[in-house]
This record gives structure tokens, sequence and C-alpha cells, in this order.
């Protein structure tokens, strides 16, 4: 049986932008990335997280609106080599009627019937429902707090997960 895919979102789980603005959370180191001429966005990362991803037994993928530029931004710092990357192309922030994320239909899509895990600080109810009714494999769509990124309960869930798929 193949690894389940661990899908990653970037800012909530690995970037805790909802942190205290004026403090950096311990362990983290900050880059700049330059969005325009003159305009940066801040970006706290973990280089623990790295390894710690790596640590689980998963085929790790971006689930980001950074898409492909993670791998150059958000990769090198934590730890990451470069990853394939969930393309949202035309649903990139497309409006649902229905509650769905716009990411959740790409990322079922991407995962086809192959077990996965996806981390992010935006799933619902509504997307619970929508993975049930349109994916066939075991799924963890696990919320991580933007205010807290990825701790040591949430690589522990991860996991007990794929712990679980292999008994």
């Amino acid at each position: 049986m193949s690894r389940p895919l661990l899908f990653l979102d970037v800012d909530g789980p690995l970037n805790p932008y909802a942190a205290k603005p004026e403090r950096r959370p311990e362990g983290y180191t900050t880059i700049r990335v330059a969005l325009h001429p003159g305009r940066a966005l801040r970006v706290w990362l973990s280089p623990s997280h790295g390894p710690a991803l790596l640590a689980l037994d998963y085929d790790l993928c971006w689930a980001t609106t950074w898409m492909d530029a993670a791998n150059r931004w958000i990769g090198p710092v934590v730890g990451l080599p470069e990853l394939p990357y969930v393309d949202f192309g035309e649903g990139l922030f497309a409006f649902r009627p229905d509650g769905v994320h716009w990411k959740t239909e790409a990322i079922v899509r991407y995962a086809e019937r192959r077990p996965f895990a996806w981390v992010d600080d935006e799933q619902g109810p509504a997307d619970q429902e929508y993975v049930a009714a349109h994916h066939s494999g075991p799924t963890l769509l696990h919320h991580v707090s933007p205010r807290l990124g990825l701790r040591e309960g949430d690589f522990t869930a991860l996991a007990r997960f794929a712990a679980e798929l292999r008994t």
C-alpha cells in the first residue's frame, strides 16, 4: 500500500499569522516575502517543522495559495525538499454557495482514491461532508489554529491516522 498524502497549508499551520503581531513565537524565524514593490509580507516559520513532517509516514504535498512558490520561500526555511503542489488554477479563492472551502474539491480530485490528511486553518463541517461524499478513501481533515501553528498534538494526530491505515 502506498503512503497517504499529507496536504499542507502554509498560512495557519506553518505560519501562525494570527499570533500576537508584535511577538514572534518562540522557535520561529521571520522572513519577508516581497509581494509588490515596497510591500512585503511577514511570515513566521519554524525550522523544526520540516524534520517533524518528514518523519511522518506520508507523502507531502503543498495545498496552499502559495502553490509552487512554497518550494522557493517556505520549504528551504522549514527544511523541506521540493514538493508537489495542488494547482488551484481557476478555483483559487472561488466562492462556493454550499460553504465548501475553495480548496476542497481540488484536493479531493488530486488525491483520487488515495488516503489523505489535510492540515489547514480554514476547514469546516461542509468540507468534512464534501470529502465524505466525494472521496472513497480514508481521510483526516485536521484543523490547526492560526494563532498557534502546528504543535506536538497535531503531529501526534497525524502520526496516529497514518498508523491506523497500516493496521
